[in-house]
């Protein structure tokens, strides 16, 4: 008797999950009748609470001891049916990831804009094909991600993935590559357009590696080594090719590159960078699972949160660095300091949530918006730049 009630005693969270959905349930049904999804949602949640609960007053009632193995077991399925509650649009929506193709159009605008600073001249026509190749690399490396995260196991429990979601790893596989294929050709025929073979060499660069962090026989992904590939994928490289396709699309002579775009291209990578960090949060258990190494597998999610709040604060520290210095103008450091909100946004949120992996999925798409909004606010102020120094020529 003495040792049932023990038992009972430790089984006690299971009861108070299965109270506390039974309330929440019902709260929502009186306020809400309209809100059907979050019902069912409270609704499965207390049946899948209340069918353990049975099994374990079952396995106590006959004296049966409950091992932490069996204890871990009831929770993995508690979450594996709660997860079957997440919508088909949710999932595709998470599969497109379509805020994560800022990180095409923020190299694209700030080197367009670093060009327009040095030439006063703006081809629109050059902009969007470079913007249309981009987007079709990206895709590539959204795809082909998949592809082989599928064939090392990575993503056999993400919904998400657009293999397990499709159900074709050869179809996505080919629609990966036709995407490639046709955005390098978008993008060397912009760069002949526009008379600068040397952007081809920098884009051909910022390519390989991508192809080098997530594909075979490389997957230096699984090395730790994502995040320095980024960087200069998207930071010097990308952003440095885009400054000399417009550039040259507006002279005739040779077009040299500059410190402001060298400086700015720093900026963009670190951002860039500080995306693909903030991925990893809540995938290190999977990540440890297959052997991939990521900074986070490595680090820990508390050490990884005090890695994101020193790197939001280098990137305003090398933002004033570089206004100090005159690499950038001053327009640029005025504009891009009032996106410090969102930089404390994303040391806070990532500090406060490391832990739950349901919160911390979001952290990655803070780090979108400080891209975004920190990539706009420099290019702004590049543009700006341009600006008051013609009519100060002017008079």
């Amino acid at each position: 008797m003495a040792a049932t009630c023990c038992n009972l005693t430790h089984a006690s969270p299971f009861l108070n999950h299965q109270l506390f959905y039974f309330q929440r349930y019902h709260l929502v049904s009186k306020r809400s009748k309209c809100n059907t999804s979050m019902e069912k949602v409270l609704h499965r949640r207390f049946q899948v609470q209340r069918r353990d609960h049975h099994y374990i007053h079952v396995r106590y009632a006959g004296g049966a001891e409950l091992s932490s193995s069996s204890s871990s077991s009831i929770e993995k399925n508690v979450g594996e049916e709660i997860q079957e509650d997440i919508s088909m649009e949710t999932l595709i929506w998470r599969a497109i990831k379509l805020p994560i193709y800022s990180v095409a159009l923020v190299p694209l605008t700030v080197g367009s804009a670093a060009a327009y600073l040095q030439t006063g001249i703006f081809s629109a026509k050059c902009y969007f094909v470079l913007l249309a190749s981009s987007i079709l690399v990206i895709t590539w490396l959204n795809l082909s991600n998949d592809v082989y995260d599928f064939d090392t196991g990575v993503d056999k429990n993400k919904k998400e993935s657009v293999v397990n979601l499709v159900g074709s790893r050869t179809g996505i596989f080919i629609v990966a590559y036709l995407c490639l294929a046709l955005g390098f050709v978008g993008l060397t025929w912009a760069a002949v357009e526009a008379g600068n073979i040397r952007s081809v060499l920098f884009l051909t660069c910022a390519i390989f590696c991508g192809y080098i962090y997530q594909c075979p026989p490389f997957r230096l992904s699984y090395q730790g080594l994502g995040e320095p590939l980024c960087f200069a994928a998207f930071g010097p490289f990308a952003t440095a090719a885009f400054y000399l396709v417009q550039g040259s699309a507006s002279v005739t002579n040779h077009f040299p590159l500059s410190g402001t775009v060298l400086s700015a291209s720093v900026l963009v990578g670190f951002t860039t960078s500080l995306i693909l960090f903030c991925s990893h949060f809540h995938q290190v258990d999977g990540d440890e699972e297959v052997g991939k190494l990521s900074p986070l597998v490595r680090l820990g999610t508390e050490r990884g949160a005090e890695v994101v709040k020193a790197a939001v604060l280098s990137l305003y520290a090398l933002l004033v660095a570089f206004g100090l210095s005159k690499a950038l103008p001053l327009t640029c450091i005025f504009l891009c300091a009032l996106t410090l909100p969102i930089g404390n946004l994303v040391i806070k949120f990532v500090q406060d949530n490391h832990k739950d992996k349901d919160k911390i999925f979001m952290a990655k798409y803070f780090c979108v918006r400080l891209h975004a909004l920190f990539g706009a606010a420099l290019a702004f102020g590049l543009v700006l730049a341009r600006m008051v120094n013609s009519k100060l020529l002017l008079q």
